[in-house]
């Protein structure tokens, strides 16, 4: 087992390798690396003593579960009725160009942002809304979109 999967693999001891406790396992992964990768989900299987399809369905089957590498900032954009209504669609379709995002990639090539819509944030009132690792953004519009984005892109390269 490589270094990279020594967290995995105390998580899944933590649940003393119970398939009962898979999906708790695989959130648990899923928020240690952002993402469920291949070798992960093979290391699971094993120790759960399941197929490694089982633990794959299982992943595939939950939407909250991500088999890609996510961006080390998580960006959603609101795409539920009162946000579309005011305009939060200019809003994804200005990020998308600005992280050079094409086809299903969701992940900026440096790996500093993933773009994702999210049906409902449950801020209606405050609509178009779009969260940043969970930060809310309200009333928001293309280029107050941007501009946050290019604050983070500074702080980053400051650290």
């Amino acid at each position: 087992m490589s270094n990279a999967l020594t967290r995995a693999s105390e998580i899944i001891d933590s649940y003393n390798c119970e398939q009962s406790n898979l999906i708790a396992i695989l959130q648990e992964i899923q928020a240690e690396y952002n993402y469920l990768s291949e070798a992960a989900l093979t290391l699971v299987a094993e120790k759960l003593g399941v197929s490694t399809a089982k633990v794959y369905s299982v992943a595939t089957f939950y939407e909250n579960f991500s088999l890609e590498a996510k961006g080390k900032h998580i960006i959603k954009v609101c795409a539920g009725t009162a946000c579309h209504v005011r305009k939060s669609g200019p809003i994804y379709d200005a990020i998308r160009d600005y992280l050079n995002l094409t086809g299903k990639k969701k992940t900026s090539d440096d790996g500093l942002f993933t773009l994702e819509t999210v049906a409902c944030l449950g801020a209606c009132g405050l609509a178009p809304v779009m969260t940043i690792d969970g930060e809310v953004h309200a009333k928001m519009t293309p280029d107050a979109a941007l501009a946050l984005l290019e604050q983070i892109r500074k702080e980053e390269s400051a650290e």
